[in-house]
């Protein structure tokens, strides 16, 4: 299963964890459901008509001949490379792991574990993630939107950085934003507007808009709006249809009708009409499906991805299309969902699953299994059970439990990119 090397520099454990070692890990993290940012929330992604050629579905008997296309290289994907690479998803069969960043280390980890494990990653940022890291200290009041952009902006750039070094090709997002933050996804776009201008690209791939409290029509409106705006830069959006349920990182849903959970095919096709109209658009569509932020004991939260399947031949339908699966589809907040409901859901054509409140546990599961190992040498500068005068200093570097929190997040993105079949497809 696993082997273990020892640091003898640092007095830890460094472990190589193979397949077997994820299942057993996984099986022990099913014990408790836990939901997370948007936790069965879906997504369908459906550029405009002329964008890209319709896909018609690949019989399991050719799916291992699907091939990674050529416009798909190391680095950040937009414009028609995150096109081809959704598009690979759906057709091999697998979906791409979305880890909301919050720090350096927790890029790092995601673009390790796309490295390590040979798959695609999407490294996204919520506004809450944005200010922190610009700072707390000057994420208030007026300068709270702001400082969030700039925040995000940080992090997009040393995913830029790195995406490239690590081999592996990474889709850059942003999440929820509600009508109340418009002002900090208006200066993500002025971003890209600029950064278009100097490299031909957009900084980011993609941007999410949280509309689903207002009515559908005015939702659809608005994003239709925006996506005239980002198509015109090659960005995707996503919007949410239908209400995730529970709380994160400001999104509060707490107490919400539960009949608001699920989303119905007609809505979905009703996003689907008016976004696919836009020149060059290039969007996901967020359909509820019994969806709750958060954790939960098991039988709390009840998902129904056949809204999914049912969603795909209504629309099919709808617009006469060979395709039987013409929606591509966005599993939000994967965090604690049994293996069979991320397959099931992954069969209707879902090629991104977000993944938050089990990774926050994985970076937090290494901080503090870095301290109990290593708790008697973290208890002052000088002494430690090798003498009252040996320091402590290689223990207490910060970058000790950090790289440990790093470790067990990557092992943590190993787990979903086995249940997400994202495992050696690059």
């Amino acid at each position: 299963a696993a082997s273990q090397t020892t640091d003898p520099t640092h007095s830890r454990v460094t472990h190589h964890v193979d397949r077997s070692e994820l299942k057993e890990s996984r099986r022990d993290s099913m014990k408790c459901v836990v939901v997370s940012l948007a936790f069965g929330v879906c997504a369908a992604f459906a550029p405009s008509a002329g964008v890209r050629p319709t896909l018609t579905s690949v019989s399991a008997s050719t799916v291992a001949d699907v091939k990674l296309p050529a416009s798909v290289k190391p680095g950040v994907v937009t414009g028609e490379a995150l096109m081809d690479l959704l598009a690979y998803a759906k057709e091999k069969g697998f979906a791409i792991p979305a880890v909301n960043a919050v720090s350096s280390c927790a890029i790092n980890a995601c673009l390790e574990a796309a490295a390590k494990f040979k798959g695609p990653m999407i490294v996204q940022f919520s506004r809450g993630g944005g200010q922190f890291l610009a700072g707390k200290s000057v994420s208030t009041g007026e300068l709270t939107d702001k400082a969030s952009v700039a925040g995000c902006i940080a992090g997009a750039l040393q995913v830029r950085q790195l995406a490239e070094l690590y081999g592996v090709p990474v889709i850059l997002h942003t999440d929820h934003c509600m009508r109340d933050w418009l002002p900090w996804f208006d200066g993500l776009i002025e971003a890209n507007e600029e950064y278009f201008k100097q490299h031909g690209e957009p900084l980011f791939s993609s941007h999410m808009l949280d509309l689903s409290e207002d009515p559908l029509e005015e939702n659809i409106a608005t994003c239709v709006e925006y996506l005239e705006r980002m198509s015109k830069i090659d960005l995707l959006l996503e919007m949410e249809l239908g209400i995730t349920g529970g709380e994160e990182d400001g999104v509060d849903n707490t107490g919400v009708d539960n009949s608001k959970l699920y989303t119905q095919p007609e809505e979905v096709y009703a996003v689907y009409e008016a976004l696919s109209k836009v020149p060059n658009g290039k969007f996901t569509v967020a359909a509820a499906f019994g969806n709750v932020h958060g954790v939960y004991s098991p039988g709390n939260v009840k998902l129904e991805p056949q809204i999914l399947h049912n969603s795909q031949a209504y629309i099919s339908d709808k617009i006469g299309s060979e395709d039987k699966k013409p929606v591509y589809f966005v599993f939000h907040g994967g965090s604690g969902s049994s293996t069979e409901d991320i397959q099931y859901a992954i069969k209707a054509g879902v090629i991104k699953m977000n993944i938050d409140t089990d990774t926050q546990w994985s970076f937090w599961d290494g901080i503090r299994a870095y301290e109990a190992k290593h708790h008697d040498y973290l208890q002052g500068q000088i002494g430690n059970p090798d003498g009252e005068d040996k320091p402590n200093k290689k223990y207490y570097d910060p970058r000790m439990p950090l790289r440990w929190a790093e470790e067990y997040t990557v092992t943590r993105l190993g787990q979903a990119m086995e249940d997400l079949k994202c495992i050696d497809v690059l």
